[in-house]
């Protein structure tokens, strides 16, 4: 097949949409499929890939690792028929989310879009009235998957929210992100840990963009009382994002400094060796689809403390792979002294845990999103859209 994604972030930035788009063209590629990615610029960034093509950008100061897509390019236009794409897959409904929706509609070729976000938890960046914003978001999310032949829910958490939200009961198919599993064998984790300088610390680690929506504040609240009853214990985030001032202050506050590690940005293929040399991986956002960062976690074999919430419920059964809590930093502190106190449990979780994310693994998922495409070929030719009830 020719397949054209049409994404608002790509490489440089890294994000679990980006990571989601590269690990199923990756697989797609291992079976032969042709996947060109229409995505904006960003900065002097060189992509070392095929295939991927970019619409002008602009670089905005306070969103420097998203840059504002201008969806239009005469040079892509004259391009675009000769790639001969049998679907057009997007990742957002703006911007070029909009684009590929014309473009699918031009070219007479069916449309995919995955809902990786909670549009409506994001409305806090527009300072306007917030009843309004949600109510057109709302609004303008309805529109655009009734443009769509069909809607992939990273999990089934997603999949309810589009059932009873937006009324999306049919067309619509459940499909993780998967894991490539081979990112994780072969760790050594005890000389991944020298290499660290974590030879004689419990490490907490910890994977996202710092940003308000994922709730760091409570971790690190949680965090806080775990780490000075144990000295040797660290608090390590990868990732980053406009929050990481403010949450250097909130350590400074909390009188944790010493022991948070905010390491900020990181390759994706480092990050396989730094969770395998952790010992327990901690999570509060509650506004997660589908819990990739807690799922690659699994694959390293950490068990895990999060917040009973979307996306990651969906990963994790609660005294299975790790504990659920309430969104209370109290809550998350026992669950995680508990952890750290009982090793048997702790390793338990961690068997179980690397055993769960095995179902995860790419190389089997992509067979699914290559029948929801087929799937999607069949709707467009019987002229049947996505329906919003």
């Amino acid at each position: 097949m020719h397949i054209g994604i049409y994404t608002n972030a790509y490489y440089p930035t890294v994000s679990g949409v980006v990571r989601s788009i590269a690990s199923f063209r990756m697989a797609l590629a291992e079976l032969g499929h042709n996947v060109f990615i229409f995505a904006p610029h960003s900065g002097d960034y060189i992509d070392d890939e095929p295939f991927v093509f970019r619409y002008p950008a602009i670089d905005l100061p306070q969103y420097r690792q998203f840059p504002f897509a201008i969806p239009i390019s005469h040079c892509l236009d004259r391009i675009l028929p000769s790639l001969r794409l049998d679907v057009i897959h997007s990742q957002h409904p703006f911007l070029l989310g909009q684009t590929a929706s014309i473009k699918a509609t031009h070219l007479g070729v069916p449309m995919v879009f995955t809902f990786h976000t909670r549009y409506r938890e994001y409305s806090h960046y527009l300072s306007i009235n917030q009843k309004f914003v949600k109510e057109q978001i709302d609004h303008w999310l309805r529109d655009y998957m009734s443009q769509c032949h069909h809607i992939i829910a990273p999990s089934e958490s997603m999949r309810e929210l589009l059932s009873s939200e937006y009324g999306v009961t049919s067309q619509v198919s459940v499909l993780p992100t998967g894991i490539d599993l081979k990112a994780y064998q072969h760790l050594e984790r005890t000389d991944l840990r020298h290499k660290l300088g974590w030879d004689e610390n419990r490490i907490l680690i910890s994977v996202g963009r710092l940003a308000v929506e994922k709730n760091w504040n409570t971790l690190l609240e949680a965090a806080a009382p775990v780490l000075k009853k144990h000295p040797d214990a660290r608090l390590v985030v990868l990732g980053e994002g406009a929050e990481c001032s403010d949450l250097q202050e909130l350590a400074e506050k909390l009188a944790i400094t010493r022991q948070v590690d905010l390491r900020g940005e990181t390759p994706p293929e480092d990050v396989p060796g730094y969770l395998a040399a952790a010992d327990l991986f901690c999570f509060a956002s509650i506004t997660e689809t589908q819990g990739l960062a807690t799922m690659e976690a699994m694959a390293a074999g950490l068990p895990v403390v999060a917040v009973d919430a979307s996306g990651t419920r969906d990963a994790v059964d609660h005294g299975v792979e790790g504990l659920l809590t309430e969104n209370d930093p109290a809550a998350l502190a026992a669950a995680i002294e508990q952890l750290l106190d009982d090793e048997a449990l702790r390793l338990r979780f961690a068997d179980a845990a690397y055993r769960r994310a095995q179902t995860f693994g790419i190389r089997h998922l992509v067979k699914q999103l290559l029948e929801i495409y087929v799937q999607a070929g069949e709707d467009a030719r019987s002229g049947r859209f996505v329906s919003c009830e």
